[in-house]
């Protein structure tokens, strides 16, 4: 049986950071492509982008909230990157851009940005379903 002390906040794990190559593009003075850092965030940092994603919907007097998924995703990725600092001024006007957010869309091609993406939600854990997750905790 293990113990309640292993889910105290001193006991948990730090926030994830990795390493990722999300563009061959950019490359050091060895001509070696620059990895990006990349961060894990908690539960209340995703609930924040998510709701700014928010909007409201009515329908025949029932109010939903709909979910912009292309904002939610470019926010959490923005979000989620450490290095490079997409919120570095002089970054932002070498591509003519105010914003991390234009700053990333500007920087990176299509393939790069979906790369870019899935890795954001593999670090942030959206990449495993609940039966895998299940499968996991039985074996």
């Amino acid at each position: 049986m293990s113990s309640l002390s292993a889910f105290f906040a001193q006991n948990a794990a730090a926030g994830l950071v990795e390493e990722v190559v999300v563009s061959e593009r950019f490359k050091d003075e060895q001509g070696q492509p620059i990895p990006w850092r990349l961060r894990s965030m908690t539960e209340d940092e995703n609930e924040t982008i998510r709701k700014s994603c928010q909007r409201k919907v009515k329908d025949k007097g029932m109010v939903s909230y709909e979910t912009n998924t292309d904002e939610y995703l470019a926010k959490l990725a923005v979000a989620s990157v450490v290095f490079p600092d997409l919120k570095n001024a002089e970054l932002q006007q070498s591509y003519q851009v105010m914003g991390a957010d234009q700053c990333l869309r500007k920087m990176l091609l299509p393939g790069e940005y979906a790369t870019l993406v899935q890795k954001v939600q593999e670090i942030n854990g959206f990449d495993k379903s609940i039966n895998e997750l299940a499968d996991e905790v039985k074996n």
